[in-house]
């Protein structure tokens, strides 16, 4: 049985090599990694962090929106035995990053390079993914694509402990740092894909940051272990149409992100009084039966579920607090019932309002 994420890595990679493991847009087109690639991607970076002075009990801090680099370079520094600390880009960290002091930070814009640099820390090693309005010349500044540029040793074996700290979160209200080791995400990883029965075929969109810990525990320790294809969108802003084009098997999201869903098609709908908005309310009703079911199937709840891209949608995951009333009528009336896994009371989870900054990945 494996012990880290690396080795479960390795071992998708050594039984199922040419299977897809990563699925990334990248100006309109969608690039495929196979596991075998994966696996080969993160060796090549953990070589490139242990030449740059990354070693065991390191910290990897990372300010990104889910993108297909950050997870890559996570595995890699989990590889030689470091930590790795996730920070939602959308939030102001200057007063964290003061205190942390990290010595090895991948900022992906601008904006997360700037909040590192207010800190009047330099970091030792400072990757960018997005060079849109940074200096390239600066000293200070390493590309993404640099770190293996002039890798000269072959990587370590990767770590065995399974009690070797994998995550670690800041909760918004100052507690303590909740941190997760590779042997509790991969327990429980285990504990989800037997109960949601999940399959090397599930198709899940990663499509929000990875900064709580609902992200490590239900979507990237289960996708090592089961084996199935994680989906990146190409941006925030192009995520609904990114999921419609997909038709993910494997969702997941909080009451927020399933209420703005929910509210982004109520939106859509027919006005109140129109023969159309009849007919909505006549086929939305949860466990319908005869004409209702079979009609209300084809002409409303289908085509509804993939103006929601959720046509192919099996397995839908809730952590946190259950959906509201209204939220769980709408989506039973669809035929999703999201199986709810509740997230530790303490350290608290950060608080997920306004919506723009919920990290969820419907």
């Amino acid at each position: 049985m494996t012990q880290t994420l690396p080795q479960a890595l390795l071992l998708q990679a050594a039984t199922r090599g040419s299977a897809i493991a990563l699925r990334y847009k990248q100006l309109g087109i969608w690039q495929v990694l196979r596991w075998s690639e994966v696996a080969q991607d993160v060796s090549r970076l953990a070589a490139g962090l242990q030449q740059r002075g990354f070693s065991r009990g390191d910290d990897l801090l990372v300010i990104s929106q889910a993108r297909a680099e950050a997870l890559l370079l996570a595995l890699a520094a989990q590889w030689l035995g470091g930590s790795v600390t996730l920070l939602d880009p959308d939030l102001d960290h200057r007063h964290l990053l003061a205190t942390l002091e990290p010595a090895f930070v991948l900022a992906e814009t601008l904006d997360a390079v700037q909040q590192v640099r207010s800190a009047d820390h330099a970091p030792r090693i400072l990757l960018y993914l997005d060079g849109r309005g940074l200096n390239a010349a600066d000293a200070g500044l390493t590309a993404y694509a640099e770190l293996t540029a002039d890798v000269t040793a072959e990587p370590p074996a990767p770590v065995t402990e399974s009690a070797s700290t994998a995550f670690v979160f800041y909760p918004m209200d100052d507690s303590q740092p909740q941190r997760l080791s590779h042997g509790q995400l991969l327990e429980g990883a285990r504990k989800l894909v037997a109960r949601e029965k999940l399959t090397t075929h599930e198709e899940a969109l990663a499509a929000r940051v990875f900064a709580a810990s609902g992200q490590a525990r239900y979507l990237l320790a289960p996708w090592l272990n089961a084996g199935f294809c994680l989906n990146f969108p190409e941006a925030l802003a192009t995520r609904d149409t990114d999921r419609r084009e997909l038709g993910p098997t494997l969702v997941l999201g909080t009451r927020e992100s399933y209420a703005r869903l929910e509210q982004w098609a109520r939106e859509r709908l027919p006005l109140p009084g129109t023969l159309s908005h009849h007919l909505y309310r006549w086929a939305m009703v949860p466990d319908p039966r005869g004409l209702r079911r079979w009609f209300g199937h084809w002409l409303i709840r289908r085509p509804l579920l993939d103006v929601l891209g959720m046509s192919r949608l099996r397995v839908p995951l809730l952590v946190g607090p259950a959906l509201t009333e209204d939220s769980a009528t709408f989506f039973a009336a669809l035929g999703i019932r999201p199986g709810h896994w509740q997230e530790p009371s303490t350290p608290r989870e950060p608080a997920e309002v306004p919506a723009h900054l919920i990290p969820h990945s419907v």
